[in-house]
């Protein structure tokens, strides 16, 4: 059984990632992408689906989980220590920023006494349905299955017993047994040996260097850098694109049906990433995302969709995995998502607000990127009075949802600003006429009155934690009585008893406004929003309350899932999530330049 979500660390070389769970097990990775087919998927199911083991030998086979385990400074190196009754050892996992063939790492160091050490490798393809062909070959060890091979590469004996290869071996203080998993395509020449001691060096001067170029230094910065880190290993680096997070059907709600494929680009995620790295002094990042939302979109910005590839494929086909149980029986598994060809109105506003702020902080100016921003305002221009299936992606019927129309608004005013700046033209009084068209429209259909508080949509009841974003788009100001009516609605209608926030109600309901059944747990982004508008709104001490505990619910590596269960009191939904790591770095900053933090 795979382990709780906040038990996986993640590792990877920003073309893919693998989680690596506190007892030395690797049950997730993909090969050669983050979007490829996973050859260990023991976190969807069960070890006959693919797993690799690596720890201290037991009787039954199976070590105990690492008494400690931590990265390595600021970097994504992973170190897991173990302390036996004879003796204690380390596993250092890491995946080194890609020069050629993609690896896994692994490199087991004595520490003191002599420890016995076992690695199980049971490799399986196409989501654990394929057991691959392994043979030897020139001293090296090979799985194929159709397109694919790896190789795994060590200087001690292995053996194959049930499907699976073994090594036993022994450490003393000083050893250093290093096991590298290579992937190659199968019809091609076997990748070149490995050199995992190099590799260690590289990977961690790399990280270091990379970090070097944050500009963030308050109070937050072991929060802000880790959740930095995370989010460099979220971008596909040959392209720029930026995954939601590298795993698939990790459950909203557990033993639910709540599970959706995260291994793509979302415009809206990427955009809000492409934020928090612009300010925090990452331009290199806004540069290849740039570019990747260019190629894209192409010429075609009317067909404008809500997700892509990570190298800007249109077609995201969802299918169900039936021959996987699911993490924890939470069944269907699904790969691809059929969300892709939404409409979701507030993209337009998400993505025009990141190239606004790559323009504001100095970026190169790109005259195609301000055609793109104009071409998707002339698009709006006819579209925004429609209704959608807004920032959640209900699969319901669509709605005017008032965030929506919000972030119409925002991609209508940062268009004007980019065309009062003289770097671009259009018909400036016309989209001023429109700019103040969608907001008079969202204040008089989308503010209830009698409750003092925006909703969800026009003509509902309902709350929506969106609306928290009102004030920090500009929308209206946060001493606005309708900003602080929402805000204190939210706060009394989507609170958890922990005090987190919800997206929108599901509880109780046999199927909600996302057309599912089930509940989910509070979502972490949304609590992060409140606490940003709680500092907007002069509540800086419950602000700062509310940002620590939720720093607090982190995994003991500073990484947060998509949202928290209040019942269970643990990390549900795909793991590590940008959704959530985005926000804590806004957060952060917020509260630092108000003073927000300490005692």
């Amino acid at each position: 059984m795979a382990g709780r979500i906040e038990d996986y660390a993640l590792i990877g070389d920003m073309q893919t990632a693998a989680l690596v769970c506190r007892d030395g097990t690797v049950d997730w990775l993909c090969l050669p992408r983050f979007d490829s087919h996973a050859i260990f998927a023991g976190l969807l199911g069960t070890e006959e689906h693919g797993f690799w083991r690596l720890g201290p030998a037991h009787p039954d086979a199976e070590p105990p989980a690492a008494a400690r385990r931590r990265y390595r400074g600021d970097s994504l190196i992973l170190e897991s220590e173990w302390d036996t009754p004879r003796g204690t050892v380390r596993v250092t996992d890491f995946m080194p920023p890609r020069d050629g063939a993609p690896q896994l790492i692994r490199i087991v160091e004595g520490v003191s006494g002599r420890v016995p050490m076992r690695s199980a490798l049971r490799m399986r393809f196409a989501y654990g349905r394929v057991v691959p062909w392994v043979r030897r070959h020139e001293g090296r060890t090979v799985a194929v299955a159709g397109p694919d091979s790896v190789w795994f590469d060590t200087g001690v004996e292995t053996y194959g017993e049930d499907l699976t290869t073994y090594s036993d071996f022994t450490v003393a203080p000083g050893d250093r047994v290093a096991f590298t998993l290579s992937w190659e395509p199968s019809h091609k020449q076997p990748p070149a040996l490995p050199e995992p001691e190099q590799a260690l060096d590289a990977t961690e001067d790399f990280w270091s260097e990379w970090v070097e170029h944050c500009t963030y230094h308050g109070p937050y910065r072991e929060a802000v850098i880790r959740s930095l880190i995370t989010l460099k290993a979220l971008t596909y680096a040959p392209t720029g694109g930026i995954v939601a997070a590298p795993t698939t059907s990790l459950p909203e709600d557990i033993g639910g049906v709540r599970n959706w494929d995260y291994r793509y680009t979302w415009l809206r995620d990427a955009a809000i990433t492409l934020s928090s790295l612009l300010r925090t002094g990452y331009r290199e990042e806004a540069r290849a995302w740039r570019e990747w939302l260019l190629r894209a979109v192409a010429g075609d910005p009317e067909n404008l969709q809500i997700m892509y590839g990570i190298a800007g494929e249109r077609e995201l086909g969802e299918a169900e995995l039936d021959w996987l149980p699911g993490y924890e029986n939470s069944a269907p598994v699904r790969v691809g998502n059929g969300a892709a060809h939404q409409l979701q109105l507030d993209v337009y506003g998400e993505v025009t607000e990141a190239l606004h702020l790559a323009h504001m902080t100095g970026l190169a100016r790109n005259d195609y990127a301000s055609l793109l921003q104009l071409k998707l305002i002339q698009y709006l221009e006819k579209h925004w009075q429609e209704p959608d299936e807004g920032i959640w992606e209900v699969r319901g019927p669509r709605r005017h949802f008032v965030h929506s129309k919000v972030m119409a608004w925002v991609a209508v005013d940062r268009t004007i600003k980019l065309i009062e700046s003289g770097d671009a033209h259009g018909p400036l009084e016309e989209w001023k006429r429109l700019r103040d068209d969608i907001h008079r429209d969202v204040c008089e259909k989308g503010y209830d009155e009698e409750r003092n508080t925006f909703t969800q949509s026009y003509g509902s009841q309902e709350l929506d934690a969106a609306l928290l974003l009102i004030p920090q788009v500009g929308f209206l100001p946060p001493d606005d009585k309708r900003v602080i009516g929402t805000v204190e609605a939210i706060q009394r209608e989507l609170s958890t008893s922990d005090g987190f926030i919800l997206r929108y109600p599901t509880e109780g309901k046999d199927e909600g406004v996302d057309g599912l059944p089930g509940d989910e747990g509070a979502f972490l982004a949304c609590s992060f929003w409140m606490a940003d508008d709680l500092a907007m709104i002069g509540r800086v001490d419950e602000a700062r309350k509310l940002f620590e505990k939720l720093l607090s619910l982190r995994n003991d590596l500073g990484l947060l899932a998509e949202e928290w269960d209040p019942r269970l009191q643990r990390q549900v939904g795909n793991f590590p999530q940008a959704f959530s790591h985005v926000p804590l770095i806004d957060t952060a900053l917020r509260l630092t330049a108000s003073g927000a933090y300490g005692g």
